[in-house]
């Protein structure tokens, strides 16, 4: 009977154990769900960071195999070789840039205020669409401008009163200082991200140690398999997505420029950054290429979708089985799925990276179905 009843109460103790485990367990679930939530873009940022530091050390690891120089010392001739680059792209070409990032701004403009008259001739309401400013932009020269006849005491006197000038000195401070915040903002992400790249990759040991420190001592095995093999993965991916994103660029500023569409520079640049993000970005890069070249004129427009239509094939039939073939193996319909569902959520940042998400996510997928049938057996 003692036996019985301490049977019994150890039961009961541990139904309770597992009950308080198991709701400890899921409120902590939520904690980090509604966490990730709130400081989503923080993460984010966080592993843009880590994503640069993993493709600094790949370069690195690459320069190794040709060099038998100091991670150190690699690792600064990885980074003067780029910051070289990118100066002497700005320096060159700062000048042409700025005139065809205008030119281009202008060109898309106006040629959303063609589709928007173009669409509504043809009974098609663009009320829904954003089309408003683009259209206003592009009529605004050349419409007239309405305006109210200001009261005779400012016109008699020329002076605006004291109300207005304290409502023109709060615009122009407020407009000031959003620019100006928006500025410090987007600096500081970049620095942000440059400062962990350049960490990761100056120690990338340390944090991997440390990474697999956090770990159980139970499972540190399999985590170390897991962490190596995403970083392997990454890496493989980073480099392919270089060198995609050179090609794409380099085809797309030549071939734009033999069919003599300005801007052609710029647009190449748009189009190299844009393949970063797999089948949204060619789409959107598209789309640009194509819009841009309209004012140009219907043959130039069509020459442009043909050499869009060439760099994706190049793309997604030649680059990215041969150069990508060990790197990634993801559906597209899945990689679309996923890339629409997070971008959704959380905007550009979902957008650009659920790619290396999905990569991790398929790392530990891959290792946790093989491990299965050993535990099995």
């Amino acid at each position: 009977m003692t036996d019985s009843a301490d049977n019994r109460l150890q039961a009961r103790n541990d139904l309770a154990w597992a009950i308080a485990a198991g709701g400890i367990g899921v409120v902590l679930f939520a904690a980090l769900l509604t966490f990730a939530w709130h400081f989503a873009a923080t993460l984010f940022l966080l592993f843009a960071g880590m994503l640069l530091g993993v493709a600094l050390n790949a370069m690195t690891t690459l320069l190794g195999r040709l060099t038998k120089l100091p991670h150190a010392l690699r690792l600064a001739i990885v980074c003067l070789a780029m910051a070289g680059l990118l100066s002497g792209i700005v320096f060159l070409g700062g000048t042409t840039i700025a005139q065809q990032a205008t030119v281009l701004s202008n060109t898309i403009k106006s040629q959303l205020g063609s589709v928007k008259d173009f669409l509504e001739q043809h009974g098609v309401d663009t009320s829904y669409l954003d089309f408003t400013n683009a259209a206003g932009e592009a009529k605004g020269e050349g419409s007239a401008v309405t305006t109210t006849t200001p009261p005779p005491s400012s016109q008699s006197h020329g002076i605006p009163g004291a109300g207005a000038l304290a409502s023109s000195g709060g615009a122009i401070i407020s407009q000031t200082l959003k620019v100006l915040l928006g500025t410090v903002s987007v600096v500081g992400n970049f620095f942000i991200v440059l400062f962990l790249g350049l960490a990761f990759a100056a120690q990338p040991s340390i944090y991997r140690a440390g990474l697999l420190f956090i770990a159980p001592a139970k499972y540190r095995a399999q985590a170390t398999v897991i962490v190596d093999r995403i970083g392997e993965t990454l890496e493989r991916w980073l480099i392919a997505q270089i060198i995609t994103m050179t090609a794409v660029f380099l085809v797309t500023w030549i071939g734009l420029a033999i069919i003599g569409i300005p801007s052609s520079f710029i647009l190449g640049i748009q189009a190299g950054l844009l393949a970063f993000i797999p089948t949204v970005g060619a789409i959107l890069g598209g789309l640009i290429v194509v819009l841009a070249s309209l004012a140009t004129g219907w043959i130039a427009a069509l020459s442009a979708f043909i050499l869009f239509l060439g760099v994706h094939a190049l793309e997604s039939y030649v680059l990215t089985p041969i150069i990508q073939r060990q790197a990634l193996d993801i559906p597209p319909a899945t990689l679309f799925a996923f890339q629409i569902l997070l971008g959704v959520v959380f905007g550009i940042w979902g957008l650009a990276l659920a790619l290396p998400l999905m990569a991790i996510a398929k790392v530990m997928i891959d290792h946790f179905k093989t491990e299965d049938p050993a535990r099995a057996a």
